[in-house]
């Protein structure tokens, strides 16, 4: 099998004290490292040095997806306690009754507890909110119903907390978490996971870049669970890529195919945006308006169409994030830039340091 597409060749030693627990003091205080792709020559910056890499008439493309609490705790009728953690965010099927102050929606939802639940059991999460087990998937997911009084935003917000990655494990949840892991544009709500390129962002950066002349295009991924699936198969070609639901509006598909016209740059925030561009894309690299399940799996031999640059943070180890980045820049070029990532302490994942590819 040829290096590029066996599993073992897209993994690298990383001290677990580089995985970063909480995010930089500030957004934009955040390492940056900056990978040409033609050259493989690495230099090193902050993140608020962005601005100054980027040309008049340059456009960068970000996912404008909103992380919702997604992780639920409660109590069965018993007494037992049990943790749900929402897979989806949650579809209205049945709204309040005039003679009724509750609402049901439907999700899908990953279940702990110290024994099994069994469809038709309850879960009391609060006054407000109550979850009944609808049925038992075969992957070990269940389908829930929720009864909820008030708005569904709301009721979550109250009831349910930040659902960190799992790599992130500290004893205690740090309420800055509801902040910091959002993006500082985040607006649709939908993700259980950040689009993480984009956390280091601020406004006033999103404001210095608007006066430089950079454009900017808002595409919407909702970020699912299976973006932390790890790759399985020793052969990548073999793994399925995760889905996840995407929106290519026609205003960010005029901004793109406008700044590639005159010659300036798309500059990817974050992979999600990288999957969702290409997956609108044409022949021709001309991106269309779209939308739907993405469930494009981009690894060495992709032919990129419409992104010049990505910015990016420091992938696991085996992912399919890891192999995506490897296909645009070249996987022993990502693999020498991660070693040197390590050598120099940057942080690495959802709250780590950050990396320019041009």
């Amino acid at each position: 099998m040829d290096d590029l597409f066996s599993l073992q060749a897209y993994d690298y030693f990383l001290p677990e004290s580089q995985i970063a627990q909480r995010p930089a003091t500030s957004r934009d205080g955040s390492k940056l490292m900056v990978l040409d792709r033609k050259r493989g020559e690495t230099s090193h910056l902050l993140f608020n040095d962005l601005p100054s890499l980027l040309a008049p008439g340059d456009c960068l493309v970000m996912n404008n997806t909103k992380v919702f609490p997604a992780r639920l705790t409660g109590h069965r009728d018993t007494g037992g306690k049990v943790e749900l953690f929402l897979l989806n965010f949650p579809e209205q099927v049945l709204s309040a009754q005039d003679d009724s102050p509750w609402t049901t929606a439907t999700a899908k939802a990953l279940t702990r507890s110290s024994k099994p639940l069994r469809p038709g059991q309850n879960i009391d999460i609060g006054p407000a909110l109550k979850v009944e087990i609808m049925q038992r998937n075969e992957d070990g997911s269940a389908e829930i119903a929720l009864h909820y009084q008030d708005r569904l935003a709301t009721i979550l917000e109250e009831y349910g907390q930040t659902p960190l990655p799992p790599y992130i494990k500290r004893k205690t949840k740090d309420p800055s978490d509801a902040s910091r892991y959002q993006t500082v544009y985040a607006r649709e709500t939908g993700s259980v996971a950040a689009p993480t390129a984009g956390l280091h962002f601020t406004k006033e950066i999103l404001d210095i870049m608007d006066r430089r002349g950079v454009k900017m295009a808002e595409i919407t991924l909702h970020v699912g669970y299976g973006t932390f699936a790890p790759v399985r198969t020793e052969d990548i070609r073999k793994h399925k890529i995760h889905s996840e639901y995407a929106v290519v509006p026609e205003r960010a598909c005029k901004i793109i195919n406008t700044t590639k016209k005159e010659g300036g740059r798309i500059i990817a925030v974050g992979t999600t945006s990288v999957r969702s561009i290409e997956w609108a894309a044409d022949q021709d690299g001309k991106v269309q308006p779209r939308s739907g399940e993405c469930s494009l799996y981009i690894m060495p031999g992709f032919k990129f169409r419409a992104i010049d640059c990505m910015l990016t943070n420091f992938h696991l180890p085996r992912s399919s994030l890891l192999i995506l980045v490897s296909a645009f820049a070249g996987r022993e070029r990502i693999l020498t830039a991660y070693e040197e990532a390590v050598k120099k302490g940057y942080r690495f994942y959802s709250y780590g340091d950050a990396m320019f590819i041009t």
